[in-house]
Parts: C-alpha cells; sequence; structure tokens
C-alpha cells in the first residue's frame, strides 16, 4: 500500500487490510509511506503496535510508483496484493483473491470497485465516476459481471509473474497501473474481475481535487501512450477531442462568424447530453445529485481532456522513449534472509 498524507482515511484503510478473514499470520502488510507531513505515520504506529504483521517503509519518492517498487522489495510472500490508502476493500478480500488465483487461466484478480463520498459533492462525485457517461466503459468501475479484462483495481498478483514483468515505471506519476498492466496482458497474463473481490474507494470531496485528479490522468496518458500506444482505448480520445474543439473554434470564432456557430452548437450540444446523462444517472435515490452531477461530468472531462492535450505539447519530444525506469529493479524471489516467510504478502 503506497500512501502519503492520508491522516483522514489511514486507519480505516490499513484497517480493513488487518481485518481479514485469511489467517493473519499468513500474510503480511507493508505499507510504504512518502514521507508524510500529516497524521499518517503516528496512525500507522498506532495500528503497528497491536499487529505485528504490519510494516511501514518509506517512500522517499513520494509517488505510488517508487512506493509499489519499495515495498516489492521487502515484501515476502509469494503473491502480491496492491491495495491504495484511498480504498477499504472486504474482510474477505484476501481469501476470494487467493482462491481465484488458484483457479485455471487466471493469473491476475481484481474487483469491481465501488465509489462512494462522504458528503453532498462527494457523493455525486461518486456517481459520476460510477457511470459510463462520466468515465466511459472501464469494467471494474461500471460492471459487476465476472469476465476477463484489461484492467483490474487493487489487483493480486502471484510474485513470479511481477519478476518476470519487473519493477513500476517511476517516470509515471499517474497510470502506473495501466502501464503496469498491460506489460503484464503483452506477457500473456489474463485478468479476472471477479464480483465477490468486493472494495470501496472514497472519492475526492470537491471539483477543483476532482479536476487536478484527472488533469493529471489525462497528462500522464501521453506518456504511456508513446510507451505502449496499443494500449488506448478509443474512449480515451474523446475528452481530448471535445477540448480540442472548442479550443480551436473558441479561437477561430473571434474572426469567423462560422466558428461561432459552430462552436454554439458544440456548446449546446455538450450541455445537452451533460443534462440527459445526469437526469438518467439521476434517479431514485440519486434524484438530489442531478446538479453535482452535471458539473462533476464536466469536470471529469474537460479536466483529462485538458491535461492530455497539454501532455501532448509537453511531451512532444518523447514519441519513441519507451524506457521503463525504476530505481530499484531488484524483486528477487530469493533476496531476502527471512527465515520463514508468510505465505502472502499485501
Amino acid at each position: 500500500m503506497p500512501v502519503r498524507n492520508e491522516g483522514g482515511f489511514i486507519a480505516r484503510s490499513v484497517g480493513a487490510v488487518l481485518a481479514q478473514t485469511y489467517p493473519a499470520e499468513r500474510y503480511e502488510v507493508v505499507v510504504a509511506d512518502g514521507l508524510s507531513t500529516d497524521a499518517t505515520r503516528a496512525h500507522l504506529a498506532e495500528l503497528g503496535r497491536a499487529h505485528p504483521n504490519l510494516r511501514v517503509i518509506d517512500n522517499p519518492g513520494r509517488i505510488v510508483s517508487t512506493g509499489l517498487n519499495a515495498a516489492l522489495e521487502v515484501a515476502r510472500g509469494d503473491i502480491v496484493i496492491r491495495v491504495d490508502g484511498h480504498c477499504e476493500i472486504a474482510p474477505d478480500y484476501v481469501e476470494r483473491c487467493v482462491a481465484h488465483l488458484r483457479e485455471p487461466g487466471v493469473q491476475v484478480v481484481g474487483g469491481p470497485l465501488t465509489t462512494v463520498g462522504q458528503t453532498e459533492t462527494a457523493e455525486a462525485i461518486a456517481v459520476a465516476m460510477s457511470s459510463r457517461f462520466g468515465v466511459g466503459n472501464a469494467a471494474f468501475r461500471t460492471g459487476q459481471l465476472a469476465a476477463f479484462v484489461d484492467t483490474v483495481a487493487f489487483p493480486a498478483f502471484p510474485r513470479q509473474l511481477l519478476i518476470a514483468a519487473g519493477p513500476f515505471d517511476e517516470e509515471l506519476v499517474r497510470n502506473q497501473d495501466d502501464e503496469y498492466n498491460y506489460r503484464l496482458r503483452k506477457m500473456g497474463a489474463r485478468m479476472l474481475l471477479a464480483p465477490d473481490v468486493q472494495s470501496r474507494y472514497y472519492s475526492r470531496s470537491s471539483f477543483s481535487s476532482l479536476a487536478r485528479q484527472y488533469f493529471q490522468y489525462g497528462f500522464w496518458k501521453v506518456r504511456v501512450m508513446q510507451k505502449h500506444p496499443r494500449q488506448m482505448r478509443p474512449r480515451q480520445f474523446v475528452p481530448p477531442a471535445l477540448v480540442a474543439m472548442l479550443t480551436v473554434l473558441g479561437v477561430l470564432s473571434s474572426g469567423l462568424p462560422a466558428a461561432r456557430w459552430a462552436l454554439g452548437l458544440l456548446v449546446v450540444a455538450y450541455l445537452a447530453a451533460i443534462v440527459a446523462a445526469a437526469a438518467v444517472t439521476a434517479r431514485g435515490e440519486n434524484r438530489r445529485h442531478f446538479v453535482p452531477l452535471c458539473f462533476a461530468f464536466a469536470t471529469l472531462h474537460l479536466g483529462y481532456g485538458t491535461g492530455f492535450l497539454y501532455g501532448l505539447v509537453r511531451f512532444a519530444r518523447r514519441w519513441g522513449d519507451r524506457r521503463t525506469r525504476a530505481a530499484c529493479p531488484r524483486l528477487d524471489v530469493q533476496g531476502h534472509s527471512n527465515p520463514a516467510p508468510p505465505a502472502h504478502s499485501l
């Protein structure tokens, strides 16, 4: 679990990991802390006093990929599960992941992600992030049926598979999971989305923080695309295409009446689509979210699209650079001196 400044969530997220139905003596919990400046470390210290299978290490790189690599270097088990500091896994998460990995043809397993919010705005954001209009056909966010998919949230891997794939790419501040899962699929690994592997993710609490999050997703997606062009899906080009058309027509509209008409039609069409999608999504108990849903949808699309376009400019000279960058390339299954490793690592 790579974390940084998760003081408000860490007791809940790590607490869920430590409360598994899987025998505590058979798994360890490795938290890579990115030098947190809030109460994260204090909460972890308190949890550690009651749970000897909890280990906290430093992540000087302060980003997810460096934290994952640091944790993988010290993890001792033969199965590794990647968890997030902003999530809460079900009590039987480990047990079910281990069971699925024993099934023929399954090399990686994860489950559908239930996104929740703690405020009215966060709840609307969670609903938007769980809808096809908001995030496309990302199966782990919108699907509930068992299927082999392109990517899963909080996956479980056999350690030997991680050794073969190598470390996470430490150049990527975001989208490191997308890049890594593509590498695994390219090796022939099949990823199972299992409905009985349940977890909850706590959404951002404001539109500004959501905009920053999705701007970064779009920005770093460009580097993933440059490294692995075949990893891209059509849905990932829609937001930048929308932002590009709005920008171009906005610039041209100052001198071309036709561009002004086209811009107006595009804006009206997009607003109509948002309103229609919000009306469909905000049914039943979600009715109160209609207005914030409109803002959430726009934030997701425009944030991602703007980030993607900025990434095209920022990384314009990086086409052809497909290197995987990591400071700790050792994922040695035999590289640890503990004479009695647990069966699984988390």
